[in-house]
């Protein structure tokens, strides 16, 4: 499969670790560390990935995994998300079909939690996906180098590089694939559901309003 898997990574240690043991076989992973101080690193030489090193920020890691990459196809993934049967399925599909490559493809937003709150939130997503066309990092993202260095790629902001690469593609160069891509609650978890998922929507927001992602991500956390 003529596939680089990029994952963009900050001391993801134990959870990077079970995202690379469940990719089937591909052409290369890549791992950009933004300067972890547990074994990440060491994790990800130990399961075969190619490991490099950036300055902090996940577009600046996004971007140089993109420059490094030698596949036709591009698939970025977070650290803490899986990609189930039906979404490698689709993926396949998707990268035999020669018509594919004018077009980016995120799959089906699910958390690894049983609450209803986790139901109720992958409900929203789906609905900010179908009304604005803006996936999120978490859904994956898949695309061919042509059409990824059409829009000009992920631009080395340190947070909502995302949505500003979303919204370069548009909505007619965007769809979503079969299947799901499996995230950690962790956070959601950590945080509280109802805290974490308005302090998302308030960055969404801000990022709207024209206030640059940088302060952004202090609020954010980063």
């Amino acid at each position: 499969m003529d596939l680089s898997v990029i994952l963009p990574v900050l001391n993801a240690g134990e959870r990077l670790g079970r995202t690379l043991v469940d990719l089937p076989a591909v052409g290369e992973v890549i791992v950009v560390d933004g300067g972890s101080v547990d074994d990440t690193v060491a994790r990800a030489a130990a399961l075969g990935a190619r490991a490099l090193h950036s300055v902090p920020g996940r577009g600046h890691q996004l971007a140089l995994g993109a420059e490094a990459a030698s596949g036709a196809w591009l698939l970025f993934l977070h650290a803490d998300t899986r990609l189930d049967a039906p979404a490698w399925a689709a993926l396949t599909n998707h990268i035999a079909d020669p018509q594919a490559r004018g077009w980016a493809g995120a799959f089906r937003f699910k958390l690894d939690d049983s609450a209803w709150q986790a139901r109720l939130l992958e409900w929203g997503v789906g609905l900010r996906v179908a009304l604005l066309a803006l996936p999120y990092g978490d859904q994956g993202l898949l695309i061919h180098r042509d059409l990824y260095a059409e829009v000009g790629g992920f631009a080395a902001l340190p947070l909502m590089e995302d949505v500003d690469l979303a919204r370069r593609l548009g909505r007619h160069r965007l769809r979503r694939l079969d299947g799901a891509a499996l995230t950690s609650a962790e956070r959601w978890r950590r945080r509280g559901w109802v805290r974490q998922s308005a302090l998302n929507l308030r960055c969404l927001m801000l990022y709207f309003l024209g206030v640059a992602p940088a302060r952004i991500a202090t609020l954010y956390g980063r």
